[in-house]
C-alpha cells in the first residue's frame, strides 16, 4: 500500500511541472492595474447583521482581485459574533465564528455578504445563513 502511495506521489510531482512547460502562449495583461492575489490577513474590519444578531470580522485569508481602487475578496471570515441565545441551556453572547464570503471594497469603504454556518441543535436544523455587513479598510 506505501508503494502505490509514492509512486503515486512521484508521479504527480514529476506530472506538474510538465503540465505548465507545456503552456507556450505569451500572457498578455489588457489593465495594467488588474491583479489576482492572495493574502493572509486583508486589514478590514466589518460590522454588520445575520441571523437575528450582529458580527464583528476581520478579514482572513482570502484570493483576491485588484482593478484601480476596487477589489473583490472571496475568502474566509474570523469574527465575533453578538447574540442573545433564549434556548436552555444559554449559550454565551458573544461566541466566535468563522464564515465565509465576498467583500467588496473601494478605496477604505468595504461591503461584504458573508456566509455563516449554525450547528444542529436539539430544536433546529443546521443551516447557512447570509448577512450583510459594511465597513473600514486599512491598508
Amino acid at each position: 500500500m506505501k508503494k502505490t502511495i509514492y509512486c503515486f506521489l512521484f508521479a504527480i510531482a514529476f506530472m506538474c511541472p510538465s503540465v505548465n512547460a507545456q503552456n507556450n502562449e505569451p500572457k498578455t495583461n489588457t489593465n495594467p492595474n488588474s491583479k489576482i492575489g492572495f493574502s493572509l490577513f486583508e486589514g478590514t474590519v466589518i460590522a454588520g447583521y445575520v441571523d437575528k444578531g450582529t458580527y464583528l470580522n476581520f478579514v482572513g485569508p482570502n484570493i483576491s482581485y485588484t482593478n484601480g481602487k476596487s477589489k473583490l475578496l472571496l475568502g474566509m471570515l474570523p469574527s465575533l459574533r453578538f447574540k442573545e441565545d433564549h434556548s436552555e441551556p444559554k449559550n454565551a453572547f458573544v461566541t466566535p465564528n468563522l464564515g465565509a464570503g465576498l467583500t467588496y471594497c473601494y478605496g477604505k469603504v468595504a461591503l461584504q455578504l458573508p456566509f455563516y454556518y449554525n450547528a444542529k441543535t436539539t430544536t433546529q436544523n443546521g443551516k447557512w445563513n447570509m448577512g450583510i455587513g459594511i465597513g473600514y479598510r486599512f491598508k
